[in-house]
């Protein structure tokens, strides 16, 4: 288990947002904290304190008018930290090379193999093999809807009919190296884990797997290390000391959980 830091831009700034409140129309979002740093900051800091597999979220659609200003603040950190951080946000085959060229170790997929609110296994397939699955990772961010926990595609706009379980793990761990999960009630609310999703994940050790969502303490990041087997791996956004929060950055560095 380790801390995975996070690199989120919406509107071209690093920002941290509360997740179920970002709407495409008008940029619209909930921000919890807008830094006065840029991405390249952040990386720098990630890179000079060693910590790896992190990831930079671009959070306006490809349409918007400030997706640029996006991707040139996540060029800028991946220039500074190559090789140290992955990228999601838009990522399709006419693009994902783009990114692992400006350094990106990996390439974070979500709406362009859920569609439709099915998988598209053949897309899948495709950027697999663009790519290489030592280079994918599955964003599979979920919300309890109804009867159980779906995944969510388009910046957590849209419900699938894919159920976060462990047969849609299984299926999937073919085509990718890593797994991506928020909890999308809880992204940004700093208001406690979304318990069950961690249980689930700790059920299952067939990828690495990073959890991201409502973390607020360390007591929340111990409980996760307990319910998970010491398996999954966290990131802390809206509750660390370098977005506003108030969870010391430098208690999560080489720490031993």
């Amino acid at each position: 288990m380790k801390f995975r830091p996070c690199i989120d831009i919406h509107n071209g700034s690093v920002k941290q947002i509360i997740g179920g409140s970002l709407t495409d129309s008008g940029n619209q979002a909930v921000d919890n904290f807008v830094s006065e740093q840029n991405a390249l900051f952040y990386a720098r800091k990630y890179r000079a304190d060693g910590l790896t597999g992190g990831h930079i979220i671009l959070l306006n659609a490809k349409d918007s008018e400030y997706y640029e200003a996006d991707v040139c603040q996540a060029k800028s950190a991946l220039a500074e930290y190559p090789g140290g951080m992955q990228i999601g946000g838009g990522m399709d085959e006419s693009n994902a090379e783009k990114f692992l060229a400006m350094g990106a170790s990996h390439i974070i997929v979500t709406s362009y193999v859920f569609r439709d609110g099915q998988i598209h296994m053949e897309r899948l397939r495709r950027l697999a093999a663009l790519l290489g699955k030592e280079h994918l990772v599955l964003d599979l961010s979920c919300r309890y809807v109804k009867d159980d926990y779906y995944i969510v595609t388009d910046r957590w706009q849209k419900v699938t009919e894919v159920k976060m379980n462990r047969q849609t793990l299984e299926m999937l761990a073919e085509f990718c190296d890593e797994f991506l999960v928020h909890a999308v009630d809880v992204e940004g609310k700093a208001s406690g884990v979304e318990r069950e999703v961690v249980r689930r994940l700790g059920e299952q050790q067939i990828l690495p797997i990073t959890y991201a969502g409502g973390i607020h303490s360390l007591e929340d990041i111990e409980w996760i290390r307990r319910a998970g087997n010491g398996f999954i791996d966290f990131t802390v956004g809206s509750a660390l000391d370098l977005f506003g929060g108030t969870i010391p950055y430098q208690k999560l560095l080489g720490n031993s959980w």
